[in-house]
């Protein structure tokens, strides 16, 4: 047993699958579920994500060795905020959140001041599911976790979030987070713009009713993300969207190329883009050795 207490702040699909996991392998005495809704402290015990669940902030974090923020982004500052006056001595406090310069940014001095130590992190795990009834123990199994320590990161807060991770059989990289941020702007936000984008138009309520009767399983695949939290994904693409303009420029950079090659009639150069993303993609499928649910 690695904890004696872990608070989990936000029990929905990847807060609950973190207390879920805690418990099947034993990794703490407690854990300690914080919810906004009194309906959802139910819910939580039931699905077994949590030993307890309270709507009480201090309640959730007082005495515990680890707290894990597990809520969208722009909720984050307030509940750091308010729970800062609970936290244990010395705690490790990180987090699950998709963006980390920001959050890295305010909540580490703000963490350092209450006593405790802050570290980010990002499970790169999930699905377009939202709430407790998504959660499953497994989700964090062979996904990758990236951590994003500072010049001002402690050894032991660093190793508490390695072993964390580790724990619950992800596969935990290191890097700035800036870097992190550079990197998900491409292959995690970018792909929900588009998937939001594409269902958008595709699926405007001004169509005509075939066209979403001709819409078939590569739509629905391309698209499946687009089902994700409106909250979450508002809050992502604005904590990030330094990152996400850039990549979103590639990206029109790309389809205007698309555009060119269409009006020109030049099958050998749209041949090329396509067998270069087949090969690109097929690749990468095979680096993998199968294909899973990343967020």
């Amino acid at each position: 047993m690695h904890w004696d207490k872990v608070s989990v702040i936000g029990v929905g699909l990847l807060g609950g699958s973190l207390g879920m996991a805690l418990r099947r392998k034993g990794l703490a005495r407690r854990v300690v579920g914080y919810v906004r809704r009194r309906q959802a402290v139910g819910e939580c015990c039931r699905a077994g994500a949590v030993d307890e669940a309270t709507l009480d902030l201090g309640e959730a974090v007082a005495g515990a060795d680890l707290v894990v923020l597990c809520t969208p982004l722009g909720q984050m500052l307030p509940l750091a905020l308010a729970m800062r006056g609970a936290l244990k001595r010395g705690a490790v406090v990180t987090d699950v959140g998709s963006v980390k310069g920001p959050v890295v940014k305010e909540l580490e001095p703000l963490i350092r001041r209450a006593g405790a130590e802050f570290i980010g992190s990002h499970p790169m795990a999930g699905n377009e599911r939202t709430g407790v009834g998504a959660a499953h123990p497994d989700l964090f199994e062979g996904a990758v976790t990236v951590l994003t320590p500072t010049a001002r990161t402690s050894g032991r807060a660093l190793r508490e979030a390695r072993r964390l991770w580790a724990a619950l059989g992800a596969r935990v990289l290191e890097m700035s987070p800036d870097r992190h941020d550079q990197l998900v702007s491409r292959s995690s936000h970018l792909p929900h713009v588009v998937a939001a984008a594409l269902a958008a138009l595709v699926l405007a309520s001004g169509r005509r009713k075939e066209q979403r009767e001709l819409c078939a399983s590569g739509f629905r695949d391309t698209t499946r993300v687009a089902s994700g939290s409106p909250e979450m994904w508002r809050d992502i693409a604005l904590a990030n969207r330094r990152h996400l303009d850039r990549a979103l420029c590639e990206l029109v950079r790309e389809l205007e190329a698309v555009r060119r090659w269409l009006a020109a009639g030049d099958g050998n150069a749209l041949y090329k883009f396509f067998q270069v993303a087949k090969e690109r993609r097929d690749a990468w499928c095979r680096g993998r050795g199968a294909l899973s649910s990343p967020e």
